[in-house]
């Protein structure tokens, strides 16, 4: 039976105003989180100039807010269902706040980083307790079309969030890519106190689990440090010094920090896995319940989740680096070009309840995971420096389209067997895969775009007559600084430090910069790709009723 026939029961009690507005509310402080998710990409060119960062840097500002958020989501799923849901999403609103302002006024990588993590823990509050309360909240037809809202704003934020960084970054300060959350944050607190429904689980096992909330984080967290490290400090023999609290991880060490994270990482989540089945059987409360892999639709549908989240999310860190860097638009004019991705996403995420109920909802979700594949792959092998804008844009739609179509229709299809009391529960799983792809999205690709870099770089400028010590110093220049080297040589000319070599360099550093682009949109692909071979499991296997 698919997803549409098995929820429209015209027996359920439909949804008043109040429910609506309730849900208005909520996609609104959803909207705030996930665009947070995104505003920082387009506007990133701009803040590692201004506060000189590197390529490292600017991946923990993009990972460690997917990081945080995939380590708590599945605690604070448990704890909206203890404490309600409203309450925690008032408090997460709260915290989300207190970060954006910390993150504004940062004058330095450390303050922005850890301004993110605050960020971090807010978002991991309020977003499975918007999915928990559509769930328990809405019934039959109606939470169909709220779980299709639910997914297009889940998509549709998350490609406008460069276009609204870029006019902010442009028009006023990069700094206010964090500061606009401060009105929008009060004005959804108090809706949520005037609308929002307070919903609870009747949860009888008694205590909470630290032990597991400990060992989530430090699995995924050593396992995205090492991807984001790796290339600064050596994949297996050091090349650089690593300072932690109290220590120096130097380059005479054996091996270096990266493979060690790496087994950290993998031994601490086997061991969450463990403690999580121990304190099942000794009937404690877990923060992630293993029974509900029992449902084929969520354990496939998560797995799909987390692999599309990778290649999406990789997008969207490498995509405007290139724009901005190599193709030579401003933070706008790159956000306008990946705007045409959000039109398509939010246009197809309206339409994508109507395709569901010709197709089905499984059947919606493969549609739209092969318009996303279709969309990067074309927009990779045309991608060029001298490449026409508006055919980017266009191909951008194209996979904008897919975008909208899989997500809308993800959601619900992950969700529709879980029973209602264990919402909490299983929407945080399900946000879990999806933020926890989101981070290793960015380590993943940004990972690719460095090696990639550090080879077509040199690649391209051999043709130019440079000697060794200047090419080579430009090389890691540019590629340390994800390509912002590129607009300042390109500005000066043949009256530049490189002389009448400067625009030759330039070109042959844009191109360098796209064919390392290409490979990451390639890498991108293949995760979707996968995703997309994934979700053919979500397909019922019986036939649909009529």
């Amino acid at each position: 039976m698919s997803v549409e026939t098995r929820v429209d029961d015209t027996q359920e009690p439909r949804a008043g105003r109040q429910e609506w507005l309730g849900l208005g509310v909520l996609a609104t402080g959803l909207s705030m989180i996930v665009v947070d998710g995104t505003i920082v990409n387009v506007s990133l060119p701009v803040i590692i100039d201004d506060l000189k960062l590197d390529l490292t840097d600017a991946q923990w500002i993009n990972s460690l807010y997917s990081v945080v958020f995939a380590a708590l989501l599945l605690s604070a799923g448990r704890l909206s269902d203890r404490v309600g849901r409203r309450l925690l999403f008032i408090v997460g609103v709260g915290v989300f706040l207190g970060g954006s302002l910390l993150a504004a006024l940062a004058d330095d990588s450390a303050t922005l980083i850890f301004a993110r993590l605050v960020q971090g823990i807010g978002g991991a509050f309020v977003l499975p307790c918007t999915l928990s309360t559509v769930n328990a909240t809405f019934r039959g037809r109606d939470r169909v079309i709220a779980f299709a809202i639910w997914g297009s704003v889940i998509s549709g934020m998350a490609a406008i969030g460069p276009l609204l960084g870029g006019w902010l970054t442009t028009d006023f300060s990069w700094r206010w890519i964090f500061l606009v959350n401060v009105p929008i944050g009060i004005l959804v607190v108090i809706g949520a106190m005037l609308v929002v429904p307070e919903t609870k689980a009747e949860i009888s096992v008694p205590g909470l689990d630290i032990v597991g909330l400990l060992l989530s984080m430090i699995g995924f967290g050593a396992l995205i440090f090492a991807l984001i490290e790796g290339q600064s400090i050596g994949w297996w023999t050091p090349t650089a010094d690593l300072k932690l609290p109290g220590m120096t991880w130097s380059t005479d060490a054996p091996v270096s920090a990266t493979p060690v994270m790496v087994v950290v990482g993998l031994a601490a989540l086997a061991a969450f896995i463990v403690w999580e089945r121990h304190r099942a059987r000794v009937q404690r409360s877990a923060i992630l319940d293993l029974s509900l892999f029992r449902y084929r639709t969520f354990s496939w549908g998560n797995f799909t989740a987390t692999t599309v989240a990778i290649g999406e999310f990789g997008l969207l860190l490498v995509l405007p680096l290139f724009l901005v860097n190599a193709y030579g638009l401003s933070t706008l004019g790159a956000g306008y070009v990946l705007a045409v991705m959000a039109l398509g996403a939010f246009a197809s995420g309206g339409a994508a309840r109507h395709v569901a109920g010709r197709f089905g909802a499984p059947r919606t979700v493969m549609i739209g995971l092969g318009l996303e594949v279709i969309g990067v792959l074309a927009f990779a092998f045309y991608l060029r420096p001298s490449s026409s804008a508006w055919v980017l844009a266009l191909l951008l739609a194209v996979y904008g389209a897919g975008l909208g179509l899989a997500s809308a229709q993800l959601t619900g299809t992950v969700l529709v067997d879980i029973p209602t009391e264990e919402s909490g529960q299983g929407s945080a799983t399900q946000s879990t895969a999806r933020q926890l792809g989101a981070a290793l999205g960015t380590a993943i690709l940004g990972t690719v775009l460095s090696l990639g870099l550090a080879h077509s770089l040199t690649d391209r400028l051999e043709p130019v007559a440079l000697p060794a010590q200047v090419s080579a110093p430009l090389v890691d220049a540019t590629r340390d600084s994800a390509g912002s080297t590129i607009p300042s040589i390109r500005d000066e000319g043949d009256r530049g430090r490189l002389g009448a070599e400067g625009p030759e360099v330039a070109d042959a550093l844009s191109d360098g910069f796209a064919d390392a682009t290409r490979w990451s949109l390639f890498v991108a692909a293949g995760f979707l790709f996968a995703g997309l071979v994934t979700s053919t499991q979500l397909q019922t296997r019986r036939r649909p009723a009529s």
